[in-house]
């Protein structure tokens, strides 16, 4: 495909906002209405463009982020659909990173959910431009007047509406654009919008929004203040350029409505997409490093510079490879092309440009500068990552990703399919930066961590449905550990005659907690006069650390143990560095058992940011979770709860809060310390520890 447009007549739109608010039937309608498509898919039938991935099919809901342009009065429009549940935030912020402008939809019915707070919340904090569109204006109880309502009251002043709804519910039969004062009604027998006369009934209603309109966007400019306050008109050019600029200063969120399902009001949605919303022209210049003079700079979506791009998503694809989509910010990517990565200080060859729609593939002669386009088979190139020419060495900033907050071990259905899963766990990882792969040194398990559960399921049904690899999913081993709280004094003697040379060592060691609570195995050598030889000793020490892999309560490691070594004996044929190690490891055990061996758990600090009315339910949840609240702040409209509570209480945490808050809360924790398990924990914790090792005897 040819790009005959310029920087001026492109749109990119990201369209996000609550699961199930139409985000995708809208991309639909508006690639059906404006010919991009000779037929207009359905969610509920699997069959839309940007929905395109097995397991969004399955669930009916969007899982990533998909690109789909629309070319409309000469204009091109790149879609970028965004899932709105919220274990996909990763998808979310790659798609941001994309566009120009957040189009935030809301249901007519519905109104302001928590998916709309959360879109507000994230572009105001990436300064990204916001309209909203009012959708399911057909449905039943649907009050557009309300939801704009309600859109003031909790975002302020600058939502201001572009538009208005004839008729509601089964009655809409059309959008009044309240710029030009235009009616587009809906006729039945063409199917078509057709321009016509603003019905009388809405004469009064429409003087009331274009003051607020003509009152918003003259406070943008003294200019047009000064000739608003003078009484003046001002002219259609004005507005638009007004609300262009108040979009990208913040000022102005305007609000656009309509049906995406019987596709009334897509003229006017697309009429506005043009007018009001700003080109790439107008972004927000991107924060970059000159790799030249290590200096911050800020770079100008242009033409006018050498080729950079972001790459702002990758498809892990079983079949074509790694798909790596990007966003051009100066220059163009066009032919065959060597570019630098900053970011892996690698070169890349690349080639074979081509755009995206859902799935497929359109070749392209050239991505211009705030364009989006993909290339396959890069070498090194990651999410995240910029490629620039040579020439122009610079580094945009990466994708700032939230940190996983669940972790379930990954467990091969069948044998020898270890080293398939894990390539195809490092493939769905170079696909998805909030998602985490790690084996724990301890107990040899493969963990994934990732947003929350249904992330984690939709992972591994990948898994299956990609790469052909079927895993089950279940709860990691609590990292447990054992001490001691008594004091003991033992002696390991290991002595063994079989013909020749035989076996000798004899230690004697007290055993008691470290005073200073470090976890490290602390060794006291006070052998004196020779009982144990100077050259033995390390083996004794060595023999202890060995032993401390596994107490013996249920297993677990040993931590925060002291070992005096105080005397011994040695045969001077028979002792052996080895006989040493095996006495020492008598006495280990024998000392623990006598020395009140008790269980340690993790403790976790524990950060829970939500709004003042779940307070009382996360408090109740944390004491109910053997936890300790240690305090609360306030800060950016919620309130934080700040406790400690025991990892094995917090392992679906994620879950938990989000049932608690209608998935408003947030939390992040970090590990504290280690604490004695509770009386009544021990023996579920010493039985299942057991039935777990004969099932790996097994």
């Amino acid at each position: 495909m040819k790009a005959d447009y310029t920087i001026e007549k492109l749109r990119n739109v990201g369209i996000i906002g609550h699961s199930g608010s139409g985000k995708t039937t809208l991309t639909e309608s508006l690639l059906n209405f404006s010919g991009a498509t000779d037929r207009m898919g359905r969610v509920e039938d699997g069959n839309t463009i940007s929905d395109f991935d097995p397991e969004e099919k399955k669930r009916q809901i969007s899982l990533q982020a998909s690109v789909a342009p629309v070319f409309y009065n000469g204009y091109k429009i790149n879609l970028v659909d965004l899932p709105g549940y919220f274990d996909f935030v990763g998808e979310t912020m790659q798609g941001m990173r994309a566009v120009d402008i957040a189009m935030i939809v809301l249901s007519a019915t519905s109104g302001i959910e928590v998916g709309t707070e959360k879109a507000w919340k994230y572009t105001e904090k990436i300064k990204l431009p916001r309209a909203f569109y009012i959708n399911k204006m057909d449905r039943e109880n649907a009050n557009f007047d309300k939801v704009l309502a309600a859109l003031k009251d909790r975002f302020g002043m600058p939502v201001v509406a572009v538009q208005y709804p004839i008729g509601k519910e089964a009655d809409f039969s059309g959008v009044i654009n309240v710029v030009s004062g235009r009616a587009r009604i809906w006729d039945e027998t063409t199917k078509t919008l057709n321009e016509g006369e603003v019905p009388s009934e809405y004469t009064e209603r429409m003087e009331e929004l274009r003051e607020n309109l003509m009152e918003s966007v003259a406070q943008t400019n003294e200019e047009l203040l000064e000739k608003y306050l003078g009484g003046e008109k001002l002219t259609q050019e004005e507005v638009y350029d007004a609300l262009i600029k108040g979009c990208v200063s913040g000022d102005i969120a305007p609000v656009m409505c309509g049906s995406a399902t019987t596709q009334i009001g897509m003229t006017t949605l697309l009429e506005d997409i043009i007018e009001a919303f700003p080109s790439p022209e107008y972004a927000i210049a991107q924060k970059a490093r000159d790799l030249s003079n290590d200096e911050e700079i800020f770079v100008n979506l242009t033409h006018e510079k050498p080729f950079s791009a972001i790459v702002f998503k990758t498809i892990a694809d079983p079949f074509v490879g790694k798909i790596s989509l990007f966003r051009t910010i100066t220059g163009e990517a066009k032919g065959e092309m060597n570019v630098y990565n900053p970011n892996r200080e690698k070169n890349e060859k690349v080639a074979n440009f081509f755009f995206l729609k859902g799935k497929n593939q359109t070749p392209a002669e050239r991505i211009i500068a705030g364009d989006i386009g993909a290339v396959a088979k890069l070498a090194v190139t990651k999410t995240g990552d910029t490629l620039c020419d040579p020439a122009f060495k610079v580094q945009y900033d990466a994708i700032n990703f939230p940190e996983p907050v669940m972790s379930l071990t990954v467990m091969p259905k069948a044998k020898g399919d270890e080293d398939k899963i894990s390539s195809s766990l490092t493939r769905l990882m170079e696909e998805d930066p909030t998602f985490r792969v790690e084996r724990d040194p301890e107990s040899a398990e493969v963990i994934m961590s990732g947003q929350g559960e249904t992330h984690l399921e939709v992972l591994a049904s990948r898994l299956k449905t990609k790469f052909g690899a079927e895993v089950e999913l279940t709860e990691p081993m609590i990292p447990y550990r054992e001490t001691i709280k008594g004091k003991s004094d033992v002696q390991g003697k290991h002595k063994k005659q079989s013909g020749g040379h035989g076996q000798y060592g004899d230690v004697k060691i007290r055993f008691e907690r470290r005073p200073d609570d470090e976890n490290e195995m602390e060794f006291v050598d006070e052998v004196v006069g020779g009982a144990v030889p100077r050259n033995y000793i390390p083996a004794v020490e060595k023999g202890l650390r060995e032993n401390l892999r596994e107490g013996v309560l249920a297993g677990y490691p040993v931590i925060k143990l002291r070992a005096t070594l105080y005397d011994g004996s040695f045969h001077p044929v028979d002792s052996s560095e080895m006989a040493f190690k095996v006495a020492a490891s008598l006495a280990y055990k024998k000392g623990l058992e006598e020395a009140q061996p008790i269980l340690l758990e993790p403790i976790m600090k524990l950060e829970v940011s939500v709004p003042d009315e779940f307070m009382g339910d996360i408090i109740g949840d944390i004491n109910k979770k053997r936890g300790r609240v240690l305090g609360m702040e306030p800060g950016d409209g919620m309130q934080m709860v700040v406790a400690e509570i025991p990892m094995a209480e917090i392992q679906r945490y994620s879950s938990d809060l989000k049932s608690m808050t209608q998935a408003r809360g947030e939390f992040r924790t970090e590990f504290v310390r280690y604490e004695e398990v509770p009386a009544g924990e021990v023996s579920k914790i010493v039985e299942k520890a057991k039935k777990m090792r004969e099932a790996k005897e097994k």
